[in-house]
């Protein structure tokens, strides 16, 4: 292959270039280098040196060949990965020589600076990547990019073409470096190790061959290796700085060492005036006018200048590497902002630095956000991922199930030394290690939901204002977690009716003598249960009431039915006991017996509604209350099954609608007046058509008080205007007698108006048409 001229002077250049030119890339050093040279930037051969190269021809392994072909073909989900994998590399050549300096502090002295730096150069279309790690001799740059040490690769490659069975750690083969002909038609890589005095060149074309030499531009690297790709047409995207800045950011934020990227951008300066001497004329006004015009005369001159130089990227320091005690608060909130791209105002609630040790061998911190994702509970069916994981510092992906559904909400980093990973590093096996990694976690935030609630309540009730319903998600979905989720539930309550500050240990501890229960009672606002008949008694008794205001609670209670050996029961189903019903049962016979005749009415009057008609335990206020039975639905329940919106036709739908249909139990309160009345009336045979109608409305509006949506609307208001006449004492036949003037027809000018606009109406239709059909061709067309 022959490079043109203009090649050949830029690489010759560029040798003397960065033998002496080339800006420190200390890690300390981070400002901008002005420069005027606009070459220089990527380090290549002269057609020259190239035909004076005293190359050895190699053959890759049969593997490597098999392996490119899969890379480039079909293993890697995005080319960018590519630039993920070289600076990984770079920095484990890096870790390398920092460990035998240990030992060796000499084995520096050819290169100091630790840096990995990353130079494009849209001329040559060529994307050097630079490290001054441990470097490679000639014998080391064929065995370990010319073959694949380990045993077991024929089975390693099976797998991977077959797609089947856990595919080995990647760095076990050192195969992320072939990643470079996803975007790469030809590879130049020159290194330069302690252990070899010479400078060697492996060059390949991704084939089945490639060449190693001695480098005829000497030892340019000191130590190190540099990795100078020439890429494919289809690949121009990644010469582009910001692309570039992009990636690194990505993918290698966190790396230990800085990486330097040449960057250029055009800046406006200012030229300096040369200095001049004025004549001073005797005449002050000629001299005044004199000054007036040389400062408009004289206005600065700019010129646009290129600047360039190296510009450190992963500035963002892995805070979850140092030991929590050195972390300052400050320094955990700014990490977050930073890390997940917050505004100013957006400090977490509370967060936990973790070290897991033992079988698998990982740092995390997770952060409770300040407030839930907008659609947070709408998506919870989908996979959110909110946890970023890394090995090594590595960014690999965020698209992996560390946590349930149900605390996904949860942000935060999770970085593992040896987490087994498949060959693209994309996707995460199925393995043990990450099943122990995310059991640690989820115990980890629970632990952290509690001790934000012992340290600092308030503080707590804003989370669970925000997450609440996504902890009562996890109790109904996990039976291992659903005892300590349990504790950490709020609810408002009789006791405190203003937020969901209750938990279920402060209720149980407030409970009555010999209360066995956990009462409860769902509604859609605290205000519509205060105001609830089911209440009055256990209120006047003492006992507190839970108040369920999330839809979700009824099926929790459902799943969860109770806690520490007390049962959920809900004061608006079923039969209630409060534990001395022995007591009371003489006097509850007594009840049964006297009203009875009433009972029999009700019952034979309200039959298309009523099952049975029973002496009521909840009672206090109200004449009367409908009560489901332990099986049926609540008014609550009901309104939500119907606020689903499903299909009539659906299975759900039919069932509410069976469910609805069920006969409800109505009971009566025989203290208060109306029912004893009603007693009166029934006993004397005072029972007539406007005493069956009044006692129909009060059983609808009894079923409104109860949470039921009435059936038959109209009905109802028909009986309540009814009562309404009876007691101003209208006529109850007479109608209302009002004139209307029907409407006129259209006039001639009217039906010629609406042709008219409609004739416009279909022009601008058939206009847009034509519109739409001619971009669809010029798009057909591109």
């Amino acid at each position: 292959m022959k490079l043109s001229k203009v090649h050949c002077l830029m690489a010759l250049f560029l040798v003397v270039f960065l033998g002496a030119c080339v800006p420190s890339t200390s890690a300390t050093e981070e400002q901008v280098v002005i420069r005027e040279e606009t070459h220089g930037r990527t380090q290549g051969l002269t057609a020259e040196q190239v035909d004076q190269l005293e190359t050895e021809k190699f053959t890759f392994q049969t593997e490597i060949s098999r392996l490119m072909s899969l890379i480039i073909n079909s293993l890697y989900k995005t080319r960018e990965i590519f630039l993920r994998e070289l600076i990984s590399n770079a920095s484990d050549a890096l870790d390398k020589i920092r460990f035998l300096s240990l030992t060796d502090p000499s084995a520096l002295a050819t290169q100091e600076d630790l840096t990995i730096s990353i130079a494009a150069d849209p001329e040559s279309k060529t994307l050097v990547i630079t490290d001054t790690g441990v470097g490679m001799t000639r014998d080391q740059l064929q065995k370990n990019l010319g073959t694949i040490a380990k045993s077991g690769t024929s089975e390693f490659l099976e797998k991977l073409e077959g797609a089947q069975g856990d595919v080995t750690q990647i760095g076990q083969f050192g195969v992320g470096f072939y990643s470079v002909f996803l975007v790469a038609d030809k590879v130049t890589v020159a290194s330069k190790s302690n252990d070899d005095p010479d400078q060697h060149v492996w060059m390949s074309e991704a084939v089945d061959d490639f060449v190693i030499a001695k480098d005829p531009r000497g030892n340019t690297l000191g130590r190190g290796t540099q990795i100078t790709l020439h890429l494919k047409e289809n690949a121009q995207q990644f010469l582009d700085q910001e692309s570039l800045r992009g990636l690194i950011t990505k993918y290698s934020e966190f790396i230990n060492f800085p990486i330097l990227l040449w960057s250029s951008h055009n800046e406006t300066i200012t030229k300096e005036q040369p200095a001049t001497t004025e004549e001073v004329d005797e005449d002050a006004d000629l001299v005044e006018e004199s000054m007036e015009e040389d400062a408009e005369a004289k206005a600065p001159e700019t010129e646009t200048r290129l600047v360039q130089g190296w510009d450190r990227i992963n500035t963002l320091k892995p805070i979850w590497m140092r030991n929590a005690k050195d972390i300052s608060d400050e320094e955990y909130v700014d990490f977050y902002k930073t890390f997940t791209k917050s505004s100013g105002d957006d400090a977490p609630l509370t967060w936990s630095h973790y070290k897991g040790e033992g079988d698998v061998e990982f740092r995390s911190i997770l952060y409770v956000p300040p407030k839930a994702d907008p659609n947070f509970f709408q998506n919870l069916a989908e996979k959110i991922h909110n946890m970023k994981l890394f090995v090594k510092r590595v960014f690999i992906t965020d698209e992996f199930d560390l946590f349930p559904k149900w605390l996904s909400f949860i942000k935060g980093v999770v970085d593992a030394d040896d987490l087994p990973l498949n060959v693209s590093r994309e996707t995460l096996q199925k393995h043990r290690s990450l099943r122990i990694i995310s059991k640690h976690l989820v115990k980890k935030a629970l632990d952290m939901f509690s001790q934000l609630a012992k340290q600092d309540e308030e503080k707590y009730n804003t989370f669970f204002k925000q997450f609440g319903s996504a902890l009562k998600y996890g109790a109904i979905e996990s039976n291992q977690h659903r005892k300590k989720l349990a504790s950490l539930l709020r609810f408002s309550s009789s006791y405190d009716p203003s937020g969901a500050s209750v938990s279920l240990d402060n209720y149980i501890a407030r409970m009555k003598g010999n209360q066995k229960s956990l009462y409860y009672m769902a509604g859609m606002s605290v205000s519509e249960i205060e105001n609830s008949p089911f209440l009055e008694r256990l209120l006047a008794r003492g006992y507190e009431v839970l108040y369920m205001v999330d839809p979700i609670d009824e099926m929790l209670v459902q799943t969860m039915p109770g806690y520490n050996g007390k049962m959920f029961v809900n004061v608006a189903k079923g039969a209630l006991t409060f534990g001395d019903e022995d007591l009371m049962e003489e006097q509850k016979e007594d009840l049964s017996a006297k009203y009875q005749p009433l009972s029999d009415w009700l019952k034979e009057t309200l039959k298309e509604h009523v099952e049975k008609v029973v002496m009521s335990k909840r009672l206090t206020k109200s004449p009367m209350a409908i009560v489901a039975n332990d099986y049926g639905l609540t008014g609550h329940m009901e309104r939500l099954m119907a606020a689903q919106g499903a299909d009539s036709k659906s299975q759900q739908d039919m069932m509410l609608n069976l469910m609805k249909m069920q006969k409800k139990t109505l009971e009566i309160n025989p203290s208060h007046p109306v029912i004893e009345t009603l007693l009166e009336r029934v006993e004397s045979n005072e029972t007539d058509d406007d005493l069956a109608s009044l006692v129909t409305v009060l059983y609808e509006t009894t079923m409104v008080r109860s949470g039921y949506a009435l059936a038959d609307i109209a009905g109802f208001t028909k009986r309540v205007e009814t009562i309404v006449r009876r007691g101003i004492g209208a006529d109850l036949e007479k109608q209302a007698n009002v004139k209307v003037t029907e409407a006129g027809e259209k006039t001639a000018e009217e039906l010629e108006l609406e042709a008219e606009l409609a004739k416009k109406s279909e022009e601008y239709d058939r206009e847009q048409e034509e519109e739409l059909l001619d971009n669809s061709n010029i798009h057909d067309e591109l």
